[in-house]
């Protein structure tokens, strides 16, 4: 009686939950955007990252600007760090690592869109372990690239 009962549950569980829209988190749908034109400086991680995730998402990149197709225009992406404490001899013992990105938007027969965000995070630093703490850096940046190119992405996918 009671396995009866959990799997009835279950059932009207998922049942509850596909009739409302709910669907795991992977990789966006962006239909509205089979192919788009993305502009960036010379050797951008930042783009070469958005450039993996737009065509992992089946979205062809454009050579050059279509007035036909939408462009995303990366403007900036830069790093700052800001000292949050410091050891007793007066060496950084902790950073707040701040990634800003501005970026645009245009789509076809629309005004240009501008866009920008902050991501952060600490990083405890010390300088008995230098090389260990400058591979770290280098992982926090990848990171803070990567959930830059999703983020943006994730926008594409808001507009109307």
């Amino acid at each position: 009686m009671k396995k009866h009962l959990i799997w009835t549950g279950l059932l009207v569980s998922s049942l509850l939950l596909s009739s409302c829209g709910f669907h795991l988190r992977g990789s966006l749908p962006l239909e509205r955007y089979p192919a788009i034109f993305v502009d960036a400086k010379k050797h951008s991680e930042l783009a070469s990252l958005l450039s993996e995730q737009l065509k992992s998402n089946e979205v062809k990149l454009l050579t050059e600007l279509d007035p036909k197709a939408p462009a995303l225009l990366l403007q900036q992406d830069s790093l700052e760090r800001r000292t949050l404490s410091l050891f007793p001899n007066g060496q950084v013992a902790e950073y707040e690592l701040i990634y800003r990105v501005k970026y645009q938007l245009l789509l076809p027969e629309r005004d240009i869109q501008e866009f920008q965000f902050e991501l952060t995070r600490d990083y405890q630093d010390d300088p008995n372990l230098a090389l260990a703490k400058a591979k770290e850096l280098d992982l926090l940046l990848q990171e803070l690239r990567s959930q830059a190119a999703s983020r943006i992405i994730r926008q594409l996918n808001r507009i109307n």
